[in-house]
This record gives C-alpha cells, sequence and structure tokens, in this order.
C-alpha cells in the first residue's frame, strides 16, 4: 500500500448528506435503507457543518426510549429533534489532496471510522477506514507481500 496517495483516489465522492434541520426520523431512515455508518450534515450551500455516526444516533435513540414511557411519546420526540442537535459539529476534516497516510494516522490517534473531505468549503467527499483497508488489500504492494508470503511458507 502506497501511504501518499490521495485520499480523492479512495473517498466515496457525493455522499448521502442531511441538512441540520432534518428530524431525526429521516436521519433513522438513512441509516436503516443504507450500510454506511455516518453521515456528514451540511448547510444549505453544500458545506460541511457536522457528521452523525449511527453509533451516535443509536445511543440518542436508546436514551429518548429509555425515558419515553410510551412508544408514541419516543416518536413524537424524534420528530421534533434535528441532526443539528445531535451531530458532532465541526468535525476533522481532510483535503482532497491530503495522503492516505494522513488519514490513517487520524484514524488511529482518534479512533474516528470517517473523515469528511472538503474542498473550498465543499463537502466532496468522504473516506472511511473500510476504505482504507479495501484499498491496501487491492493493492499491488499488498498482493505481493502476499504472494512472497505464500512462496515463502
Amino acid at each position: 500500500m502506497n501511504p501518499n496517495i490521495t485520499v480523492q483516489e479512495i473517498m466515496t465522492t457525493n455522499p448521502v448528506t442531511v441538512q441540520p434541520s432534518s428530524n431525526l426520523g429521516q436521519v433513522r431512515e438513512l441509516f436503516s435503507r443504507n450500510s454506511f455508518h455516518h453521515v456528514p450534515v451540511t448547510g444549505t450551500g453544500g458545506e460541511l457543518v457536522g457528521i452523525i455516526s449511527r453509533e451516535d444516533f443509536f445511543k440518542v435513540a436508546y436514551v429518548l426510549s429509555v425515558e419515553a414511557t410510551r412508544a408514541d411519546k419516543t416518536r413524537s420526540r424524534f420528530q421534533h429533534l434535528l441532526a443539528e442537535d445531535i451531530m458532532t459539529k465541526y468535525p476533522l476534516q481532510l483535503n482532497p489532496d491530503d495522503s492516505i497516510g494522513l488519514a490513517a494516522d487520524i484514524f488511529l490517534a482518534n479512533k474516528f471510522h470517517a473523515l469528511p473531505i472538503v474542498d473550498d468549503g465543499q463537502l466532496v467527499g468522504i473516506v472511511t477506514a473500510h476504505d482504507l483497508l479495501a484499498y491496501s488489500f487491492s493493492s499491488p504492494v499488498g498482493e505481493q507481500l502476499e504472494l512472497e508470503n505464500y512462496e515463502e511458507g
């Protein structure tokens, strides 16, 4: 794996996003219909204002269900809470020209699993730890090491 390639080579472009005013029912629907674990929150001009992880969403959902005495009360609170109420504001972000080595260092040092990619203030993609793994196991260097290990054994 070449740690110097840029994140734009492995990032997901045009990620699914929500607005700060999206209610938690809409966020729940996105997570239930898709396999991704993070959803960026963007302003009306496409600028990144936050991110919501699946884990953070389900923590909030759990607390709401414990605090509510009835299921209809939980549903009501879900419709009144907004993405901006639970998002991580001003998340760490990378530029498209930053290296995947830098992304890996940030993932390891902070226990993050996703980083939004921003260019000139606009969200242009997202890179995840899964993207790094997929790249590393499909890279020619990884294939060469695997071949050498196989030949030695």
